[in-house]
């Protein structure tokens, strides 16, 4: 019976059966061992060994047969294989790892979809008429050397051409379709006929390659292996904007840089640099995970959060990261020296040194507007001279514009813990030593420099709390016209500097607060007017000469009354300690621009107000320590303190005493930054011991108690601050405004105003400046 039926599907149409005839059941049995080994001897494939193999029973067009649609052979030591010329209904058709030399019987199959031909012995490439539906072809591992024109197979995909002898690519213009090609292990040297092919995976490793060319135009591209080949340069994957994926292992790739001609693929995620000299550069991987920062897999490892984070501290930190890196630097050489108490820029809680610092990009005109501004208001201000390792500009003299130092000075410098603030900027160091501001505030002046945005983070670090006044160009051709104009600046330094224009709004807009002032420099003489008048509000010049004139009116000479004076807060502190508070307004007046958005200053408004007994003991202990740290025995008015403390007969006498004497106090407490209380020894001349009496006197009875003070030269206006709530105290209505003075100045220094009787204050401001 079995033979029978082996006569019946050998003699029919092994493409076409009957449904339901015995035919289909014969073409499921396996073929005896008799039929094997006779294929096996002669590696000659018969309809009988083919009934074994097939699969995927499936209807044909009309509905009315069944068809098998898939048939595999692997590994059967296959040569012939003329038989399946009469299977047309094939679909997929799978002879790996066999014999075959020849494969004309695809072409009697139109509806072939899938064909597999690997490792045979196969040298005709496509060596059979197309079939229209091919989609995808395996032909690795076979003995072909040349390619044809495939413009005939316009359904093609997928083509596998791996282990062959090809040496260049061709024939494949016309595969409007193909997205999966490889050419692996093959001998081509040059990448060539893949122009705009749609193509979104590319396999050339293994082959001659040198360089990467002719991918320019492959805009689908998204994952591209080029392992063991002779590539040394990246350059050509520049325009691959959808890469996702590359293989560059076992190649010849020497430098970092390379990885700058892949920066811009951001959607690069998977990266392969395995057995490349680049692998022997220092910090290699951080090196290459900074510049593709969107990498998550680097040589088959996974980029982490931490690795990315160190990367750009590494090369490049952000300017915070810098500053803190230098301020811990300088800290920790400070602290290896011989300790010095600089006792003129000593911080202090009361209020810190005064200083303005203008910054800005390059050749905004930051240098000349501080030095014309220490020229006109050389009463308050001094320029403080910073060091650098550049050479010096025209018109530029060494000491005063700049101290200019070889790089190993500069390091020595650094060593010795001299710097508070350093930066680099195009090559360069710049620093401000703690030496350049005590020369300045031992003359009982307020320091002005100027520097970039770097060093502006920089001594943002430091315990100093200074005015920060940015001055931005706002007409770009303008400016580029003046760097031009210059003579200093080459055209690509000019383009540094106006990239960093954006830098330094970009610095104003997300950071709130960071400048107190943004002055536009367009037009200089414009900017200094209003840097002028910008600095006179800090001093509360304004108001005093507004109060000068109301004092000489007709109207106030005929009256004789003087008109009400207010008392300023402290125009450079940003300590919330050095803040006004009269009992008329507790709250920050918006409209003020002494007044700025800190947090210590909101801290010290919101929290609870302490008694004027609290603040005076808190002073007094204050005034001890401070005392004890430079060295200096108690002065008059500490020993007045301590014997006019137990009673107060005014306050208990007059119910407006509390809110007199609150007021004063907090007068006193408000030493302006840039305001000078008298010298230590200002009173030495009137050493009369004071009693209780004397905290009822008017001002009157205290002027002609205590000797007439000389000023500064030029500080006729500084006139003495009169407020008529702080009679009960001498001295309280003192209205102090030069940075202190502190012993040892070397000019000449007059008898200076009398100071309050508060000893902390006159001697905090002292020591902090």
């Amino acid at each position: 019976m079995k033979e029978t039926m082996s006569q019946q599907f050998s003699s029919a149409s092994p493409g076409c059966c009957p449904p339901g005839s015995h035919s289909d059941a014969v073409l499921a049995e396996a073929p005896s061992s008799k039929d094997n080994r006779d294929m096996e001897k002669d590696g000659v494939l018969t309809a009988e060994m083919v009934s074994g193999f097939v699969s995927n029973l499936g209807r044909c067009g009309t509905g009315l047969q069944h068809f098998y649609h898939q048939l595999s052979l692997p590994s059967q030591n296959l040569q012939d294989i003329s038989v399946l010329c009469n299977y047309v209904h094939l679909q997929k058709l799978e002879l790996p790892h066999n014999k075959i030399k020849d494969l004309s019987c695809v072409s009697h199959m139109p509806y072939l979809v899938i064909l597999d031909a690997s490792h045979n012995e196969i040298s005709s490439f496509f060596g059979f008429q197309q079939p229209k539906n091919l989609k995808e072809v395996n032909f690795s591992h076979n003995h072909m050397t040349k390619m044809k024109d495939l413009s005939a197979y316009s359904s093609l995909s997928n083509l596998d051409l791996s282990y062959n002898s090809f040496r260049e690519i061709s024939g494949l213009e016309q595969c409007c379709k193909l997205a999966h090609l490889s050419l692996a292990h093959n001998k081509i040297s040059r990448i060539s006929g893949l122009d705009r092919l749609p193509l979104t995976h590319l396999c050339l490793r293994g082959n001659q390659l040198e360089r990467i060319e002719g991918l320019e135009n492959l805009k689908s591209l998204q994952v591209l292996d080029l392992s063991l080949n002779r590539i040394t340069s990246l350059s050509g994957l520049q325009n691959l904007h959808i890469l996702g994926s590359i293989n560059l292992e076992k190649n010849l790739i020497n430098e970092i840089q390379e990885c700058k001609h892949i920066h811009d693929l951001f959607l690069l995620r998977d990266l392969n640099l395995l057995g490349n000299p680049i692998q022997e550069q220092p910090d290699y991987r951080l090196a290459v995970v900074f510049l593709l920062q969107h990498l998550t897999v680097l040589d088959q490892d996974k980029v982490t959060a931490e690795e990315k984070v160190s990367a750009v501290n590494k090369y490049d930190p952000p300017l915070d990261v810098v500053a803190a890196r230098d301020h811990m630097t300088h800290l920790v050489y400070q602290l290896m020296q011989p300790q010095v108490l600089y006792d003129s820029t000593l911080p202090s809680a009361d209020s810190p040194y005064p200083m303005l610092v203008l910054t800005g990009p390059e050749g905004c005109g930051k240098r000349e507007l501080a030095h014309r501004l220490c020229q006109e208001l050389s009463e308050y201000f001094a320029y403080g001279t910073c060091h650098t390792t550049r050479g010096p500009h025209v018109e530029e003299e060494s000491g005063v514009d700049y101290h200019f130092v070889s790089e190993e000075d500069f390091q020595n410098m650094i060593h010795m813990g001299k710097f508070i603030q350093t930066m680099q900027y195009r090559g360069h160091r710049y620093g401000l030593t703690r030496d350049a501001l005590e020369d300045v505030a031992r003359e009982g002046l307020a320091c002005c420099v100027h520097m970039e945005l770097e060093g502006v983070f920089s001594l943002k670090n430091s315990h100093f709390e200074p005015r920060y006044i940015l001055l931005i160009p706002t007409q770009m051709e303008k400016f580029m016209g003046h760097l031009k104009n210059c003579g200093l600046y080459t055209a690509a330094q000019i383009d540094i500097v106006m990239s960093r224009i954006e830098l330094y709004a970009s610095t104003n807009r997300q950071r709130l607060g960071f400048f107190d002032n943004v002055i536009p420099c367009d037009d200089w003489e414009e900017a200094y007017r209003t840097l002028r008048q910008v600095v006179k509000e800090y001093l509360l010049l304004e108001e005093q000469e507004d109060r000068e004139d109301n004092t000489g009116s007709p109207d106030n000479t005929a009256t004789g009354h003087e008109p009400d004076e207010k008392l300023p807060s402290p125009p450079l502190s940003r300590s919330g300690s050095g803040s006004l508070t009269s009992h008329s307004a507790t709250a920050l007046d918006p409209s003020d621009p002494s007044y700025r958005i800190y947090f210590t200053k909101i801290q010290a408004e919101l929290s609870p107000q302490k008694s004027p007994a609290e603040l005076a003991s808190i002073r007094r202990r204050e005034q001890l320590v401070r005392e004890a740290i430079v060295g200096k025995s108690p002065g008059v008015y500490s020993q007045l303190f301590k014997s006019s403390a137990p009673t107060a007969p005014s306050s208990l006498q007059n119910p407006d005493a509390h809110f007199s004497e609150d007021s004063s106090l907090d007068g006193s407490r408000a030493s302006s930054a840039l305001t000078v209380p008298s010298s230590a020894g200002a009173l030495s001349g009137s050493a009369e011991p004071l009693d209780r009496s004397v905290l009822g006197h008017t001002l009157e009875t205290l002027k002609d108690q205590t000797p007439e003070p000389t000023t500064r030269p030029g500080a006729d206006q500084q006139a003495l601050a009169v407020s008529p709530s702080s009679d009960g105290r001498p001295g309280s209505n003192v209205k102090p405004i030069l940075p202190p003075i502190p012993t040892g100045r070397k000019t000449p220094a007059s008898p200076s105003p009398a100071p309050s009787p508060r000893p902390q204050t006159q001697q905090s401001v002292r020591e902090e400046v």
